[in-house]
């Protein structure tokens, strides 16, 4: 499986530890403070809002862990401002890395990615270096269930998105990044129901790591993936 499948890092957010649950619980919730300072609390009107819920009970994250993080966010249980900020670079084998982040320091979130990068063989680089080799796509996972490929590119289409994939036990839906709510909205009303709907950077090309290889690049995005500070590494080595 490609590393870029969004099944695939739903899955592995199921299989982690208590420990490594909470840190998945802490990135969750900074996506939620800054999804209620630009839209509100109230998810009937607020779409990233209500995607986050969606996105946190599906990574098991209780309801109350929820509710604090609005909250939180709305200045009710103190006040945490995050800035957005990504980083792009070069991991063994040439692979293209981008680590996307929320921070309230960008000078100690700038060293972490840094020293992740250095230990592990890679290289960070300026902005830029890397995004060309991505295309940025909306991503829907719909769980399989009783439908067929044929049914669900049928209903997709109809709804103006551009592809299906078959990944495992569920279908990609991919939808240029604009159209994303536009389609999930048609194909909800159409009785599908989502795992998850977001906005990815899916590689263009992927490449292939020996075992040595893929060994330390798999400890780079470990060590990476420590950091409360960053919410995501997208990168296009292939994942088996």
């Amino acid at each position: 499986m490609s590393g870029h499948s969004k099944w695939h890092n739903i899955k592995n957010a199921k299989e982690k530890s208590d420990a490594q649950k909470g840190k998945i619980f802490t990135k969750i919730g900074r996506e939620i403070a800054v999804a209620v300072k630009t839209g509100g609390t109230d998810p009937q009107t607020n779409g990233k809002l209500k995607d986050l819920i969606a996105k946190a009970k599906q990574s098991n994250m209780p309801n109350d862990t929820i509710a604090r993080s609005i909250k939180k966010a709305s200045g009710e249980l103190g006040n945490v401002n995050y800035e957005d900020c990504s980083y792009e670079g070069y991991g063994v084998g040439g692979s293209a890395v981008i680590v996307r982040c929320l921070t309230d320091n960008k000078n100690r979130t700038a060293g972490d990615v840094r020293h992740a990068f250095d230990k592990f063989g890679g290289s960070l680089g300026a902005l830029g270096c890397v995004q060309f080799m991505f295309d940025r796509k909306g991503v829907l996972v719909l769980e399989k269930g009783n439908l067929t490929e044929d049914d669900v590119l049928m209903m997709a289409l109809e709804a103006d998105a551009e592809d299906v994939k078959d990944e495992d036990d569920v279908f990609e839906i991919i939808t240029a990044p604009e159209k994303l709510t536009e389609v999930k909205e048609k194909l909800e009303q159409g009785g599908l129901t989502f795992i998850s709907a977001e906005v990815e950077f899916i590689p263009q090309n992927y490449v292939d790591l020996d075992e040595k290889q893929l060994d330390t690049f798999q400890k780079m995005v470990d060590k990476l993936e420590e950091s409360d500070d960053v919410q995501e590494v997208i990168h296009n080595v292939n994942i088996d």
